[in-house]
């Protein structure tokens, strides 16, 4: 069965965010998953319906050699207070597939907590859905260990708000707050969570 991957792009209002990072990562997916593929450019493939153009909604585009689907959902945040650190040294998520089982899985290990932080040789990586990032009280630094580098976590790196560097779990009581930015989530509607509500057992 072939493997379809995924981009998830944030429209707002007519508008599509972070094109620009989208491409980079379609390109490289496509490039070693299909290296024979002539390029795609998302801006000319991608065309926003009508009624998808005022509010917030989620362009899911799957594609493998070509696109497959182009996919408009609204969406909605969801509230996140609590994390739980979960542990998993084989999972591999360097492409984004629209077919997610062990993450599922992963995120089934939450318990009570409101999503996972997926710990990978001693590591923090991601979360179900978001890269983190963590506040020591003057600047925000997210991990260096991502099992998918994330388009708004690339912005924020390119435009100097956040900083990488290695983090383990032992590290996270040095920090104040954490957030989850992913594609819709940017570093101005993110989730906040005290650090004290993750959850380390």
């Amino acid at each position: 069965m072939p493997v379809e991957l995924l981009e998830t792009i944030k429209c707002k209002d007519g508008k599509l965010y972070n094109l620009e990072f989208h491409q980079q990562r379609f390109d490289l997916a496509r490039r070693q998953n299909f290296p024979a593929a002539k390029r795609i450019k998302l801006s000319e493939s991608i065309q926003i319906p009508e009624k998808c153009r005022r509010g917030l909604f989620r362009c899911r585009v799957l594609y493998e050699k070509s696109i497959e689907k182009i996919e408009f959902h609204p969406h909605q945040f969801r509230k996140i207070e609590h994390l739980k650190l979960v542990v998993d040294d084989e999972i591999d998520y360097r492409f984004k597939y629209s077919r997610r089982q062990k993450l599922e899985e992963l995120f089934e290990e939450r318990g009570d907590c409101d999503d996972i932080l997926i710990v990978k040789n001693g590591c923090i990586t991601d979360s179900f859905t978001a890269n983190p990032i963590f506040f020591d009280g003057k600047h925000w630094w997210t991990p260096d260990t991502p099992l998918l580098a994330g388009t708004q976590r690339a912005h924020l790196l390119e435009n100097g708000i956040i900083s990488a560097c290695k983090i383990t779990p032992s590290d996270i009581l040095k920090y104040q707050k954490a957030g989850l930015i992913n594609a819709l989530q940017s570093f101005e509607d993110m989730p906040v969570i005290d650090v004290k509500n993750i959850s380390m057992d």
